[in-house]
Order: structure tokens, then sequence, then C-alpha cells
């Protein structure tokens, strides 16, 4: 599977993540070329070599007549300095100057004029829809009321299209991400001096992993957090991946780690899954018993259920009762445990499990079809031929099962004999 997975150890911005997307593609100039060609008044992007920390990356500078976009962070002794990620704090953050402002439906205007994809264009809508929200919740006044600041508008309008265009471009399958560091501290606006996040982009990421504390200044701005909200499917850690490219998106100020957002894009080789495991130790049930709740486990919705024989505590013998389920079956299922077995207690662990891509083919034989497990990724790959199809064909043809697989073999079916 196609998968991009986005590092976002020094937060997120919007120029950075279209930095790090372009790294990704072979043809950079064809994509600068299309974004200088969208006929938005003054706007020009480019692409500049950056180096952070010894590593060469790219820096996104997005100018509209000339000026680039900036805005201001303040440090513990409250002195001013300019910030290094984004040009979208137009939305909630204020210079001392007076702008013109733009609506939401201006900025939609914008968008569905520009000479792109309706892909490409619903993507960046609903970008500016989640910011829209944000920004509504936080100031208390409906979205149709929400303004854009005239000034550094264009150049977010060039980071929202611009990531938008790229993920297209990329065509990945699965978009996932790391949680988000959002940096700490406060940050300067219309309104005074906010803690960071920000509310807005407090807001965008609910629900989202996030952290701080660990660098003075905002590394998440309400841009690169909705463009996260929006794109990303899964956050958590870097999943089995060959890699094909990496690409470096660079912010502008130095901090003592690599002021980057890295993107990888390969296939996946596997995939690492969250799972918990429910056991409970039994020494007073029958094997009856103890078959009809592994049933009643089964059916609601647990991925494995099995059992162990285990010597227990005044040497009596007993059984051991191990149910694996995805994390947010586990109340429920413990529940069916208490309710089907003598258990007075159950022990929860909250693991991690390596899973292949998993997929059912169909494939004709001498016999007729029979549906072929498949299973890939990892480095491996194999398939496996179902049982009840190869039985009912045992039993229709008077032959045994190896002689079945064997005869399904020679006919040339992707399956493989069961092992």
């Amino acid at each position: 599977m196609r998968t991009l997975y986005l590092e976002c150890s020094m937060g997120a911005a919007g120029d950075m993540l279209m930095a790090a997307l372009l790294e990704l593609i072979p043809d950079r100039q064809a994509f600068l070329d299309q974004m200088n060609a969208l006929g938005l008044p003054g706007l020009k992007v480019e692409a500049e070599a950056a180096v952070k920390c010894g590593i060469t990356g790219t820096h996104m500078k997005v100018t509209v007549g000339g000026g680039e976009e900036e805005s201001v962070d303040m440090s513990d002794h409250e002195h001013e300095h300019h910030h290094d990620h984004d040009h979208d704090h137009q939305h909630e953050h204020e210079h001392g100057h007076h702008h013109h402002h733009t609506s939401v439906a201006d900025i939609e205007g914008i968008i569905n004029g520009l000479p792109l994809s309706e892909k490409v264009k619903a993507d960046a809508r609903a970008v500016y829809a989640l910011i829209a929200e944000a920004e509504s919740r936080v100031h208390g006044h409906p979205v149709s009321e929400i303004h854009f600041h005239e000034v550094g508008t264009l150049d977010a309008v060039a980071d929202v299209v611009g990531v938008c265009l790229l993920m297209e471009k990329i065509g990945a399958e699965e978009i996932a991400a790391s949680p988000v560091h959002v940096g700490s501290g406060h940050v300067r606006c219309m309104h005074g001096i906010l803690p960071v996040p920000a509310p807005a982009t407090a807001l965008i990421l609910n629900g989202i992993p996030t952290y701080g504390g660990q660098v003075k200044g905002e590394l998440c701005t309400p841009t690169g957090a909705a463009l996260l909200k929006h794109f990303v499917t899964r956050f958590g850690d870097r999943p089995v991946m060959a890699t094909e490219a990496v690409g470096y998106g660079m912010g502008k100020k130095d901090f003592e780690r690599a002021n980057c957002l890295r993107a990888f894009l390969g296939e996946k080789e596997g995939e690492r899954q969250p799972i918990t495991k429910l056991e409970c130790n039994l020494d007073d049930m029958t094997g009856e018993d103890i078959g009809f709740a592994m049933e009643m486990l089964f059916s609601a919705g647990a991925s494995d259920v099995y059992t162990q024989p285990i010597g227990m505590k005044k040497t009596r013998p007993g059984v051991l009762l191990s149910v694996v389920c995805l994390p947010e079956d586990a109340d429920r299922l413990a529940a069916l445990i208490m309710k089907h077995t003598t258990t007075l207690g159950i022990r929860r662990q909250d693991l991690n499990r390596y899973i292949l891509k998993r997929s059912i083919e169909t494939v004709e034989t001498p016999y007729g079809p029979v549906r072929v497990k498949k299973a890939s990724g990892m480095g491996t790959g194999r398939g496996k031929a179902e049982y009840e199809d190869l039985a009912e064909i045992a039993r229709k043809h008077g032959l045994s099962l190896s002689e079945v697989r064997k005869s399904i073999q020679q006919g040339g079916p992707d399956g493989a004999p069961e092992r």
C-alpha cells in the first residue's frame, strides 16, 4: 500500500508541509510553474535550499507583491522575535496594522476560480472550513462573520492549495503522521498575548495526539493543524514500510533541534496495530461452559479466543482463557467474560501486533472455484486455500484433503496448500 508518513516532531505549518511534499515528487519545477500560473495577484512561489543542523532541505518562499508574511512569538522575557513557520496567522494574529478583511465566502470564491481539479479545490475548501469553524468557536461569532486579514490571505491560500495539489500528485493510499509537537510559551496576536498552542490551533487539534514543552515557540499553526486534520487518517508510530523518498520541509528559525518536518513515502510492508489481550484463570467451569463462553466472545467480535491448561493454587488444574481484541472493544468483551464465566477478575494488557495485508481471491480449479486467502508484506507473501471449499470438493468427489490440494496445485491456481 502506497503510504505517506509525516513526522511532526517540530510541529506543522503550511509552508513546511508543502516543502516536504515537494521533495517527494520528481518534477518539482513543473509544480512551481503550476503554482505561479494560478493567477493569484502578485503571488510568487519559490523553493529555496535550506540547512538546519547540517541537514539540507527545502524552504518554500511564498511572497505577495515581494513581501513575505511573518508572525510574532513572545520569549520568556517578552522580547518579540519573528516566527519561522508559516504565513497563516492572518487568521488569528495581528501585527499592529490596519488591514482589509476577506470573508470565508471570499476565500471559497478565490479557490473555486483556480485552474485546478475539483478534488484539489474541494480539499482546500475543507481545510479552510476547519480553520473558520475553530475561529468561530474561539471568538464567539458565526462562521459567516469570520474574516481573514487581506495581508497574508493569498500566501495562506497558496500554502493550502499547494499542499492539496501535492497530495493529489503523490496519490498516497494511506496518510499517517506522528503525534504533533505544538511547542510552548506565548504568541502575540491582535487580542493580546496568548498561550501556545493558540486557541484556534488547539481546537483544530482536538482528538489528535499532541505534546509540548520541549521547545519555546509556536510550532504548529492553524493551517498546519487543519491540513493534518483533513488528510491524516492515523496518528502514531511510523509503520513498517519500504521507503522510496524522504522530504525535508524547513522552517526559517534555528533551534537546537533541526527545524524541519519530514515526509516519508513508500510501500507499507506490514501494519503495526494496537490490540488488547484479556485473560483470566478458571478452575470451576465445565468444558461445555467454557466452550459456550468462547462462542459468545467470537460472535461479539473478538479477534481470537483460546485456552491453555495451567496449574493453579492448591495444585488444582485449571484453564487460562485468553481473548485478543481491538482496544475499543475491550470493555464490552470484558463484561461478556464476567457474564459467561465464573471469574472474579480479568487482567488486561495493551499491546501491538504486526499484521500482513490480507485479501481473498477466487481462483478457478479443475473442480470449480476455490477461495484463496492471501497475505503479503514485510518481505513475504503466502496463499492458503479456504478449508471449507477444499472440504466440500473432497466430500463431493470422494477424495482426501491432501489429494484435493495436490490436484489444485497441479492445475495451476495461485493458492498454496494449507500449512
